[in-house]
This record gives structure tokens, sequence and C-alpha cells, in this order.
């Protein structure tokens, strides 16, 4: 069987940009929607239009810029709300309105006060009133993970019926587990007439640390669009990482599936997002952290010198990073002191590394991590060292 093409649908300039201090200006949105078209994401989420004048205009001047991506603008199932994404969606040669309410008792009953019959009206209003606008409407099923999934169903069956192309089943709370995500995802499959004519899609939060795997368990039930952010950024802890759900599908499920992902981008695109939004990647960031490819200990030093696979399952070149790093510390050993001096352009023998290892050793107890000038020092001033 041909592998199935997932969905890369991107929400960093609108989910991402929700984080406290990460707000971005017009012109910092249109280089990092285009970094993200080059990127090969398949949707632009560029907004929530009537949130702001600003998001307004991003929405339309995305629009105006990218040539190929779709582009979405978020609405809440509310006629001013829709209509008003609806007019910066105008400019986009793709454009889709992503629109929805929430679906849980907790939301029905605090954040609506209403009753199942009124949110499946609210529901079937809102994507008609969009597809009077555009083709192509997303229908999001606001914390759908913590909801009864014998309602969600109904909610979605009545949706597709309305015309929605896109079916959202948003863990937003960040609550399930990936087995009761993946039985969710499941049940709709099974159990929602038209399921098969439309896509679904994820939008998974990481409170519990289980975004991504949440959104490869959907995967694997037969969800088709995966809603994440570069670097992982997103309201509270987060939103799924673009960057390890594609390199998931690359390393482990790519005779079943695949993305248009250009995963050599992917550290370049996520360094122009930190520096824009001014959001630090935390250093053991996977994939694209600066440790994501660095090895301390002696033991997995040697390992990757011998043979880089011994200790990575990605060559770092995948994801746009030159090399693995190997970072001297008290914990490395002899093999990768004599590493980096040859890097260096010193030639050790048995007994020069012997005696130039023992001076690492003592500097290495005093200080987190020698660097190349503190040891071009050391084997500057170590005995018969030759320079290559």
């Amino acid at each position: 069987m041909r592998p199935q093409k997932v969905f890369i649908f991107d929400t960093t300039l609108r989910d991402g940009e929700q984080v406290p201090g990460c707000k971005l200006n017009i012109s910092e949105k249109l280089q990092i929607a285009e970094a993200l078209e080059d990127l090969g994401v398949d949707i632009i989420e560029a907004g929530f239009p009537i949130s702001s004048p600003g998001d307004f205009t991003a929405v339309k001047e995305i629009g105006l810029l990218i040539k190929d991506t779709t582009i979405c603008g978020l609405s809440r199932a509310i006629e001013k709300d829709i209509k008003v994404a609806a007019e910066a969606l105008t400019t986009a040669k793709k454009p889709r309105i992503h629109t929805g309410i929430g679906v849980s008792e907790s939301h029905m009953r605090y954040k609506f006060n209403a009753s199942k019959e009124q949110i499946i009206e609210r529901a079937i209003k809102a994507v008609q009133y969009a597809k009077s606008f555009v083709e192509d409407v997303e229908f999001y099923a606001e914390d759908a993970g913590r909801a009864e999934n014998e309602f969600l169903a109904k909610v979605i069956e009545a949706v597709i019926k309305a015309g929605a192309t896109v079916v959202n089943i948003p863990d937003t709370t960040g609550y399930c587990l990936p087995e009761e995500y993946h039985s969710k995802i499941s049940f709709l499959k099974e159990n929602v007439k038209g399921i098969d004519n439309v896509i679904i899609s994820t939008h998974c939060h990481n409170d519990l640390g289980m975004a991504t795997s949440n959104s490869i368990a959907a995967i694997n039930a037969g969800a088709r669009q995966v809603e994440c952010t570069i670097n992982g950024l997103g309201e509270r802890a987060g939103n799924t990482a673009l960057e390890e759900v594609v390199m998931i599908i690359k390393k482990r499920m790519k005779e079943v599936y695949f993305t248009n992902i250009n995963t050599p981008l992917l550290k370049s695109v996520s360094e122009k997002v930190e520096l824009a939004m001014g959001m630090p990647v935390q250093a053991n960031k996977a994939i694209i952290g600066n440790n994501a490819f660095g090895h301390s200990s002696g033991i997995h030093q040697d390992g990757v010198i011998k043979h880089r696979e011994t200790y990575e399952i990605i060559d770092p070149l995948e994801v746009g990073v030159n090399e693995s790093k190997i970072i001297l510390t008290a914990r490395s050993g002899r093999a990768a002191v004599a590493f980096k001096a040859k890097s260096l352009g010193f030639d050790l023998n048995k007994d020069t590394l012997d005696i130039a290892y023992k001076k690492f050793i003592e500097i290495a107890d005093r200080i987190k991590e020698v660097g190349d000038k503190e040891l071009t020092r050391i084997l500057e001033n170590t005995p018969q060292v030759s320079i290559v």
C-alpha cells in the first residue's frame, strides 16, 4: 500500500503567538509565514481576524504574500466572527475558515450555558454561514478530549452534513492519554456518517506532556491532519511540536505515512521563530534543541566517534544541523579528547594523549565544559604534541 499523506497545519502565528510575550508585528509574521511555506506546511493558520485590527491585517497581508499554502483564519461560531474572517481571507489564493464551539460538559454548562441541542444548532449554523464565503471550512469541536464520544459523534456528523471539509478534534486541555485519544478518533471513524469524506484533524496541547504522542496515536486511528507549532509553542504548556511529529513520521512511519515538510529547513525555521518571539528553545528539546545532537558522556562519545548511528537515530543534516557535537566535560574519555584535538589540528600519540588527558581532567573537574580555546591551551602546553 502506498504511504498516505498527513497534512501539516501550522498554528505558530495563532496559537503559538498566544504565549505571553510572544506578540509579533506584521513584518515578523510575514517573514515567518514565508519561512513556513518554504518549509512545506500545507496550511498556515495566520490569525484570529476579529481579535484585533493587527490580526485582521496580518491575515490579509499573509494572504497576499503566500502563493501555494492554504491560509486559515480562526473564528468562533458567531456570524460577526465568521464574516470578519472571510473579509480578511479575501486576498488568499486558498482560503479556509476555521470555526467551532465547545462540546464538553464543562464548556456547554459554564462557558455557553447551552443545551446539547443548542450547541449542535449553533455548530450547524456556523459551518453553513462560513460555507457561504469559502468552500474550505474546518470545524473545531473545542475540548473534544473531555467530551462524551456519543455526543461528539452527533456534532461531527451534523457539521459534515452542513458542509465542513475538515473536522478538528482538539484535546484542548491536554487531558487525554494516547490510548484514549486513539479510541476517540476510532469511535468517530466507526460511528459518524460521512466521516470518510472529510479530513480528521488533531489539535493537541501539552499540559501532561503528551501532545506529540496523542497526535501520533490519532494518525494511527485515521486522522490525516496534525495541527502543530514550531518549537511546540502555544497556550500554557504549548502545542504539538511540528518538528517532532514530522520526524517521527519520517523516521518511524515512512512505510505508511509521509508529509511534505522539507526537514533540512527545520533548524533554521526554529531559530527564526525563536528570535522573533523571544522564546528560547530548551537545550534538550527534541530534534532542534542545542543538545539534541550533543554528546558529553565518554561512553556515548566513543560510540558516536566510531559510528554515528550508535547513539543517534537521526542524521543531524536531516534537520538542518551541520554535525554532531562532542562536548568535553569531566565525563568525557580519551577518545573524545583525541577526536577534538585532531579537529583543532593536533596529533596525539598514546603517551601524549595520556599526559594531555590528565591535565584535561584536572581542569574539567573545576569547570562545566572545556571549550576549544581551553583545550588548545592544554595541548600547546603538553610536551611532544605535534601539530598536523
